[in-house]
């Protein structure tokens, strides 16, 4: 059992840790209170790129030519595997995947509030990587420094990926803007519906942020959500003058945003339900995976994987 003393010592070599802004790795001692917000901000991001597989995974079918088809693909495999790695990187918290899944089709957990939109036309398909992924590389470079080593080292490699969907999504846009009246007037449209909810991935105003302040004196974030939100508008005005569409005002509806986050949007019960069947119908794959390692199938999850792997 672990003395008041020898806390204050654990608690004294993480902090030195954090203040000389090193990593914190799996098996290192850290506060409960940071392995808990680590594992809601791993998890959440991510669910949210497994979620966020959804609106564009649906467009893979009507793409206009195989050159797309292959590239949207492409894509939306590449964010299978970001959720991968951020899932694998949470299990080393000590939470398993199967219980991050349980909690996320149970509302325990949250996605991005931006993946609770439709993409209505195919112009959303570009417009998704330009804005959203371009949204999600401003917010996600920090955190390839951030404390946890798990975390920032599975960010290096989604960020690469992220760029390169970034600009995918822009050249696509590039080419419908190119086009006829009608490809302009669908892109302006969909930037128009996205431009705002994109803004709000970034999170509520630093005022009403719950989290921000904690979580940058421990080095998980070193912005806040008002700093990145500020740098994304900057770095995408330039863009979308060279597009030639028009970005809305930044009057941002905050009452929507909670409505979202809180399961009112206009997608919330189709995406979880979506996952909830993805997840309900390879049950069988998990199943049987778990017997061929040797595993105790009977479990309520139906194997009996520890956070190492291994058969606890």
């Amino acid at each position: 059992m672990t003395s008041a003393v020898d806390e204050a010592q654990l608690e004294a070599g993480f902090q030195a840790t954090i203040d000389r802004k090193d990593r914190i790795e799996p098996r290192d001692w850290m506060p409960d209170a940071y392995r808990r917000t680590l594992v809601r901000q791993v998890a959440q991001h991510a669910h949210s790129e497994i979620i966020g597989m959804q609106p564009e995974g649906s467009w893979i079918g009507r793409a206009p030519s195989l050159r797309r088809k292959a590239i949207l693909l492409a894509k939306v495999q590449d964010e299978a595997g970001h959720g991968l790695y951020l899932y694998s990187a949470t299990e080393t918290l000590g939470v398993s995947r199967d219980e991050l899944t349980e909690m996320l089709i149970s509302g325990r957990q949250k996605y991005s509030s931006i993946f609770n939109y439709p993409a209505l036309s195919y112009a959303d398909v570009g417009t998704i990587g330009w804005l959203v992924d371009g949204a999600a590389i401003c917010n996600q470079v920090p955190l390839c420094r951030t404390s946890f080593g798990p975390y920032g080292r599975a960010m290096i490699r989604i960020c690469k990926e992220e760029s390169f969907h970034q600009r995918q999504g822009y050249e696509l846009l590039m080419t419908m803007m190119r086009g006829t009246d009608e490809q302009r007037a669908m892109v302006q449209e969909s930037v128009n519906r996205f431009w705002k909810p994109a803004l709000m991935m970034f999170g509520p105003p630093d005022a009403e942020s719950a989290n921000t302040e904690q979580s940058m004196a421990w080095g998980i974030k070193t912005h806040t959500n008002d700093e990145l939100r500020a740098r994304f508008i900057e770095m995408t005005a330039p863009q979308a003058e060279a597009l030639g569409v028009t970005l809305p005002d930044n009057e941002l509806d905050w009452d929507e945003f909670w409505t979202v986050v809180k399961g009112g949007g206009p997608c919330n019960e189709q995406r979880i339900a979506h996952r909830k069947q993805a997840w309900d119908d390879g049950a069988w794959v998990r199943e049987a995976a778990a017997a061929f390692a040797g595993l105790d199938t009977s479990s309520p999850r139906g194997s009996d994987y520890s956070i190492t792997g291994r058969q606890s």
